[in-house]
C-alpha cells in the first residue's frame, strides 16, 4: 500500500471532498467550516458506501484526522491508502483504446421493409477523435468513424422552426455523386435557438475523473481549462457543484451560484490526478447532488469529463449502462466529454451518453472546448426536445431500396416509433441534426445486400392506389417529447423528388455529402462506389462558404492528411 495525502476543501455551508492527491498535501486556502461528521467517522468504499475501519480489503480509505471539525482545521490532510498498483499513469505507454465494431447499414428492399426508423444523434465525438488521429499521422480504426457524428459536427443553414414545434424539418434530394444512378436524400433538423441571456436557470454538476490515468496535459489539465471557459459564461442564475472520483467519489464543491466565480475556479485549480477509477461511484454521487439541487423548469445537467477507463467498482459496460439508464429517469440530463489518448474508452463513453439522455463530445484541444462551452453553450446545456425519433415510409412505386448512412447504433424497430417508453436522442437549442439516405429508384438494380429470395408462403404487401398515383418519394415522420414530458408529439412531412442533379444541390447538401463520402472512404465502405479523396476535396472546396470559425477549412486539411496516409492504391485513385 502507498499513502497519498489529500487536502480537503470545506467551503461555507458546503460538503467536504477530495481536491487532489500528491506525495504531500496542498493547502487549498483560508476559510471554510466544519467537516461533516459522517466523513469524520467512517471510511468510503469504492462504491461510496460506509465501511468498517478495519476493512482493508476495499483498497481506498478516506480517513479524517481526529479533531478535524472546526474552521481552523480547514486544509488539514486526509490520508488515503491506495493499492501499490493503483497508479494508472504507468499504463500510458500502451494503446488500449476501445471502439465498438460497426456493421454498416445494408440496402433494404422497400417491398420487404417500407419503414426505416432511427433515433436522432447530436454527438460529435467521432469527428474530433478522428481529427486527433489524422493530425498525429495515423488513420483511425473503422470503429472510430461514425459518419453521423462527422455530419453533425458541422452547423448547417437550416431555417429556424416556426410555431410550437421546437425544431424545423428540412428535406432535400439530389443525385448521389458516388453512384449517379442512385438518389441521395438529406434530412436536416434545426433546433430552436435560445439567446444566452434568455437561458433558463441551470443547476450543473461537473463530474470529473481525477484518477491516475488523467495526469497528462491533454486530460485533467485540459478538463480544468475547458470548464473554466464554461464557468466564465455563467451568471447568478446558474449553479455549479463539483464531484470528483478516483478510487472513491467525493464532492469538492457543493452547489454554488455562478456569480461566485473565484470560488468555483479555485476549486477547479486544486484538482490533481491519482489513483484508480471508480466511475460508477462518481456517477451515483453526481446524480445525488443534481437531484438535491434540482430546479423545476430549469436546466439540470451532469457534465462528465473522463477518459472512460473505469477499472474499479462497477466496471462492465452493461452495468454502467444500466446505472445511467436508471439515473436518466430523474430528469437530469447528461453531457459526456472524452479526453486523452492511449487508454481512451470511446465505446463506454458513447453508450453512457446514448442511454443517459445525453450528448457526447471529444475534447482534443482548448479550441474544441471553446466550441462546446462557449460557441455552442446553449446547445450543450439546454435540451429543447427529448426522445426524438425519425421514421421514413418509402413509396414502393418510387423507391426500390434504400440505405441509411451511419446511425448504425441508433436504428430502432418500427414498433419503437410509437412506443413512448422507448428512449431516443435529445436535441439542444440551436443544434442541427443531419441524416442521409442513399436511395435506389424503382426499376434500378438493387445492390446484393438488399436482395432477398422470393417468399414461399406469401407475397409482399400490395401497394395502395395512393402509392401508384402519388409523386411522393417518401413521408418523413418525427416524434418528440418536451424536455419534461412523457407523451410524444407527431410531425409528418410528405416529400417529392424534384429530380435535381448533384450540380443543382444546395451548398449545405454538397458539404454534407462531402463529409459522408470522407467517412465512407475512411471506413473503406463496400458502398463507397466511385468515391475518391479528390472528389471529397472538390465538393468541400466548392461548398465551404463563409466558414467564420474555420472548421470547414480544417476539414479540407484533414482530407489532405488522410489521402497521404491511405494505402498506395487509394492514393493513386486520388491523384
Amino acid at each position: 500500500m502507498r499513502r497519498l495525502l489529500c487536502a480537503l476543501l470545506l467551503s461555507a455551508g458546503m460538503s467536504a471532498g477530495i481536491i487532489g492527491c500528491g506525495e504531500s498535501a496542498r493547502q487549498p486556502g483560508a476559510g471554510g467550516t466544519s467537516l461533516p461528521a459522517e466523513i469524520a467517522s467512517t471510511e468510503l468504499r469504492h462504491d461510496g458506501a460506509a465501511s468498517s475501519p478495519t476493512d482493508a480489503k476495499m483498497g481506498v480509505r478516506f480517513i479524517a484526522p481526529a479533531g478535524l471539525s472546526a474552521a481552523a482545521d480547514f486544509g488539514k490532510a486526509v490520508i488515503i491508502d491506495l493499492p501499490s498498483d493503483a497508479s494508472e499513469s504507468n499504463r500510458e505507454g500502451f494503446n488500449t483504446e476501445a471502439y465498438d465494431h460497426q456493421i454498416e447499414n445494408p440496402f433494404v428492399a422497400v417491398n420487404q421493409h417500407p419503414l426505416s426508423t432511427f433515433s436522432i444523434d447530436v454527438d460529435t465525438a467521432s469527428y474530433a477523435n478522428v481529427r486527433r488521429m489524422l493530425t498525429s499521422g495515423q488513420l483511425p480504426p473503422k470503429g472510430a468513424v461514425r459518419i453521423e457524428e462527422m455530419l453533425n459536427y458541422f452547423s448547417y443553414d437550416y431555417p429556424q422552426p416556426e410555431g410550437d414545434v421546437p425544431f424545423s424539418a428540412n428535406i432535400e434530394i439530389a443525385e448521389c455523386p458516388w453512384k449517379p444512378a442512385h438518389r441521395l436524400a438529406r434530412i436536416g433538423l434545426k433546433g430552436k435557438e435560445i439567446a444566452t441571456d434568455k437561458r433558463p436557470v441551470s443547476s450543473l454538476v461537473f463530474l470529473i475523473d481525477v484518477s491516475g490515468s488523467m495526469q497528462s496535459q491533454n486530460k485533467l489539465p485540459l478538463v480544468v481549462q475547458g470548464l473554466k471557459l464554461l464557468v466564465n459564461q455563467l451568471t447568478e442564475n446558474d449553479r455549479v457543484a463539483i464531484v470528483v472520483y478516483a478510487g472513491a467519489a467525493g464532492t469538492v464543491l457543493d452547489s454554488t451560484t455562478g456569480d461566485h466565480k473565484p470560488v468555483i475556479l479555485a476549486a477547479l485549480d486544486r484538482l490533481q490526478a491519482g489513483g484508480s477509477t471508480n466511475g460508477a461511484g462518481g456517477i451515483r454521487q453526481a446524480y445525488d447532488v443534481a437531484q438535491k439541487h434540482f430546479i423545476k423548469g430549469g436546466t439540470n445537467r451532469v457534465i462528465l469529463c473522463s477518459d472512460g477507463d473505469f477499472n474499479v467498482g462497477t466496471t462492465s459496460q452493461s452495468e454502467l449502462v444500466s446505472l445511467i439508464e436508471d439515473k436518466a429517469k430523474s430528469g437530469v440530463f447528461l453531457t459526456v466529454l472524452g479526453f486523452g489518448l492511449g487508454n481512451y474508452k470511446d465505446s463506454t463513453m458513447e453508450k453512457l451518453a446514448d442511454k443517459g439522455n445525453g450528448n457526447y463530445g471529444y475534447v482534443d484541444s482548448l479550441n474544441e472546448a471553446k466550441k462546446i462551452f462557449v460557441e455552442q453553450m446553449s446547445g450543450t446545456l439546454i435540451t429543447i426536445a427529448k426522445d426524438v425519433k425519425i421514421q421514413i415510409e418509402f413509396n414502393p412505386a418510387q423507391v426500390g431500396a434504400y440505405r441509411l448512412i451511419g446511425y448504425e447504433n441508433r436504428v430502432l424497430a418500427k414498433e419503437d416509433f410509437n412506443n413512448d417508453k422507448k428512449d431516443a436522442g435529445a436535441i439542444g437549442a440551436g443544434h442541427t441534426v443531419t441524416a442521409l439516405y442513399e436511395i435506389v429508384p424503382a426499376g434500378q438494380p438493387i445492390p446484393p445486400d438488399g436482395n432477398v429470395d422470393a417468399l414461399k408462403y406469401q407475397t409482399p404487401a400490395a401497394t395502395t392506389p395512393a402509392a401508384a398515383e402519388s409523386k411522393e418519394m417518401l413521408t418523413l415522420k418525427l416524434r418528440y417529447k418536451a424536455p419534461d414530458g412523457d407523451v410524444s408529439q407527431l410531425v409528418s412531412v410528405p416529400v417529392t423528388d424534384a429530380g435535381k442533379k448533384f450540380s443543382q444541390a444546395s451548398p449545405d447538401f454538397v458539404w454534407a455529402t462531402a463529409v459522408a463520402q470522407f467517412g465512407l472512404l475512411l471506413r473503406d465502405s463496400t458502398h463507397k462506389g466511385n468515391a475518391t479523396m479528390a472528389s471529397v476535396l472538390e465538393m468541400a472546396q466548392s461548398s465551404r462558404g463563409a466558414d467564420k470559425q474555420g472548421y470547414r477549412t480544417e476539414f479540407l486539411e484533414l482530407v489532405t492528411a488522410a489521402a497521404r496516409l491511405l494505402p498506395a492504391k487509394e492514393i493513386a485513385r486520388t491523384e
